[in-house]
């Protein structure tokens, strides 16, 4: 049976050395890197099942790192930081990472996270086998193209370079038009019940899912509860149907 592996992308050697000693117990197979650049050299190369990521590198923000890596893979990441402002935490899911932890940490809380990450991708994935036929399919509506097999949405035959989690959030929406979620169960759906970021989140990539869609009109803001899909929208595929 493979091992999972795990890439940490940290300079203080110090962290990273005691990162690999946990992982390690633990099971996991790493590989480490002090820069953002062998950082995706080796994410080429190692094809690590989760990323460990240090917010300051000393040749680029890990931010940087984090929108590259959602931009080309489809790896889940946990970013390691000093910054404990929510502002910042914000900031590091937006631009894709699945959770935050900061420094100076538990090694414990840092397997804890990482256990629940790869738990819930397995989860997805399973529920991805069990929808082969649905996701062969395309779903159209308006210029927008989503194909669901690829995790591929298109406007205008162009392809809109959409978060994993941007991605969900749209996918969650349109497959149930026209029902009212709260912003909890939208947090819980896209980043798992155990998460504990702030429902802010929520709002902030629904804000940039629709500027990324020019479609202020496909999701709408139901006051003082959620978000709902605009259920009248012309369709030429229902996952439903």
């Amino acid at each position: 049976m493979e091992k999972t592996k795990i890439l940490i992308i940290e300079d203080e050697a110090a962290i990273a050395d005691i990162l690999e000693y946990g992982l390690h117990l633990e099971g996991y197979e790493t590989e480490k890197a002090n820069t953002g650049a062998n950082g995706l050299k080796a994410i080429a190369s190692f094809k690590p099942d989760l990323l460990l990521l240090d917010w300051m590198l000393p040749d680029q923000s890990g931010l940087d790192i984090c929108k590259q890596v959602t931009a080309s893979y489809n790896i889940p990441i946990l970013m390691i930081t000093a910054k404990s402002d929510i502002t910042d935490k914000i900031l590091g899911l937006e631009f894709g990472a699945d959770d935050y932890i900061t420094k100076p940490f538990d090694l414990r809380e840092v397997i804890a996270r990482i256990r629940t990450i790869l738990r819930r991708v397995a989860q997805a994935n399973r529920q991805d086998d069990g929808n082969t036929d649905q996701e062969e399919q395309v779903i159209r509506f308006k210029e927008i193209e989503i194909a669901i097999s690829e995790r591929v949405v298109k406007k205008s035959g162009k392809e809109i370079e959409l978060t994993p989690k941007e991605y969900d959030l749209l996918l969650k929406l349109y497959t149930n038009r026209g029902k009212i979620f709260t912003r909890t169960e939208l947090l819980d759906y896209v980043w798992g019940y155990d998460y504990t970021g702030d429902t802010r989140t929520v709002d902030t990539h629904i804000q940039r899912l629709r500027k990324k869609l020019d479609a202020a009109d496909l999701i709408t803001t139901v006051f003082s509860i959620g978000y709902k899909f605009n259920k009248h929208v012309d369709t030429a595929y229902d996952p439903h149907d």
